[in-house]
């Protein structure tokens, strides 16, 4: 009778065992899924994400922050290098990852057992107790789901890596847009100031011909007005600049001696033109929200399976153990031992779990159509983006290699025909605006096109709203040389 017992607890124990070794040592791994975020985001951004779990991994990577930005011109992919080092709600996103392993790895651990012990008919006349009880419990049920329940963890832990990967591409698009605009307001505000000391010119010569009588007062104030209009519009272009370097300070996340970096006077010139055929096609195999909508759908599939596996029996305990029991008659003790093993689980009369069945069914295909109407929208996407950067394009290109020409062409005739004294200096002065007019709309045409390249960007692989027209950023230029942004 012992060795039955005893071969019953030593079942019931080995039903407890918890993660294999190989198990344990990844997922207590202190990086554990970050390699996948790392990986998938590399490619893309261009820069390489860390995730800081002490507080020498945050002193060094300060360190390392510095060294790209003090005293440094930086280019679009070292401010999105700097957002991946130094984003601290990037570092709250990976550590949900941490969180997703603890939840495999605890999911791989079967519950452990309970000991009871208990003493029967104490104070019963002389006798300290009279019976000695012990039982060891352990939930059937937890055993029997625990390869679902694991396989569900596991499809959550992946989903995890993927919502990480995707805070990363969105910081890292947060950043490449934030310099983009920064570049272009300080280019902006230059070429405002060219037009102001084309205004200044202009007034310093009315002011000069009015005191000669050959320029009447109202078109002497009409000079004067227009100069000090460009004064404001200039400081407007300045201030909107500092503000624009602040939101990309903000983003790569930097402070104090940090904050002594600059960012080049204009945008790079316009790349060759890229047509995409299966554009529609890489944003449905690459796009990280699609990946994890998929994910999701898997989760609700494996989670609904465990549900109809355990429809009718929620819960169901196993209790072994053994019963020692002491009696003395006529001056004599006997002990007597006896095994015993108990079932309990409840009676499926008043709920069958067919609203449970039906619950798991309907948040399936939730679950389906969410990741079918998703998908849809992807392509949608996809196709705006990729519109967008090729339209983009041809306007910036138009600017750069039909307008910019023309109007230098006007410009050194009337500068010929002012030294041959055919034109007049005010004529000179007016070419000269319109093309400044023309530099402005170019520059607005320019950034317009870098930021439909982020947007196309963000369509394919994730991280952004992707198919956002950069039309509505582009301001129409002022007339007669008045700034435009």
């Amino acid at each position: 009778m012992k060795r039955a017992v005893l071969a019953a607890t030593a079942s019931l124990l080995a039903l407890t065992a918890c993660a294999t070794p190989d198990q344990r040592a990844f997922l207590s791994d202190r990086q554990a899924g970050f390699a996948t975020v790392a990986s998938r985001t590399s490619a893309v951004t261009g820069g390489q994400a860390v995730w800081l779990q002490s507080a020498a991994d945050v002193q060094q990577n300060a360190a390392r922050v510095s060294a790209l930005v003090q005293g440094k011109t930086i280019s679009p992919d070292t401010a999105v290098q700097v957002a991946l080092l130094n984003n601290r709600g990037l570092q709250a996103a990976y550590a949900e990852i941490g969180l997703s392993s603890a939840e495999v790895w605890q999911s791989t651990m079967r519950p452990n057992p309970t000991l009871s012990l208990g003493l029967n008919g104490i104070g019963a006349e002389d006798l300290a107790f009279r019976a000695i009880e012990g039982a060891i419990a352990t939930n059937l049920l937890a055993w029997k789901t625990q390869k679902r329940r694991t396989a569900i963890a596991e499809t959550r832990f992946r989903q995890a890596q993927l919502v990480a990967a995707e805070a990363t591409l969105a910081v890292a698009q947060e950043a490449r847009m934030a310099w983009i605009d920064a570049v272009a307001a300080f280019e902006q505000a230059h070429l405002v100031g060219e037009a102001q000391t084309t205004a200044e010119a202009a007034s310093e010569l009315a002011a000069e011909l009015g005191r000669t009588g050959f320029l009447n007062a109202a078109d002497q104030t009409r000079e004067f007005a227009f100069e000090a209009e460009l004064a404001g519009q200039r400081a407007q272009a300045r201030l909107e600049a500092r503000q624009a370097k602040e939101a990309l300070t903000r983003v790569m996340g930097l402070w104090g001696a940090d904050l002594n970096y600059f960012v080049p006077d204009q945008l790079p010139a316009l790349p060759g033109v890229m047509p995409r055929s299966r554009i529609e096609a890489e944003a449905l195999s690459q796009r990280v929200d699609l990946a994890i909508a998929r994910l999701e759908l898997e989760a609700v599939a494996r989670e609904h399976g465990l549900s109809e596996a355990t429809r009718v029996l929620s819960d169901l305990d196993l209790v072994a153990g053994v019963e020692t029991e002491r009696e003395v008659e006529d001056g004599e003790t006997s002990r007597e031992t006896t095994a015993n093993v108990e079932i309990e689980f409840p009676i499926p009369i008043f709920d069958s779990g067919e609203a449970r069945r039906r619950r798991g069914e309907l948040t399936y295909l939730r679950a389906a159509h969410q990741l079918a109407e998703r998908a849809v929208e992807v392509r949608s996407e996809a196709r705006a983006a990729h519109e967008a950067w090729l339209g983009s394009h041809q306007i910036a290109r138009h600017y750069r290699s039909t307008v910019l020409p023309l109007r230098r062409e006007i410009a050194e005739e009337a500068l010929l025909s002012y030294n041959g004294m055919i034109t007049s200096t005010f004529d000179l002065i007016a070419d000269t605006r319109a093309r400044l007019t023309a530099a402005q709309a170019e520059a607005q045409a320019r950034a317009a096109f870098w930021r439909a390249d982020a947007a196309m960007r963000a369509a394919i692989h994730g991280g952004g709203t992707g198919g956002a027209s950069p039309s509505a950023s582009m301001a129409a230029p002022a007339e007669a040389g008045g700034a435009g942004h």
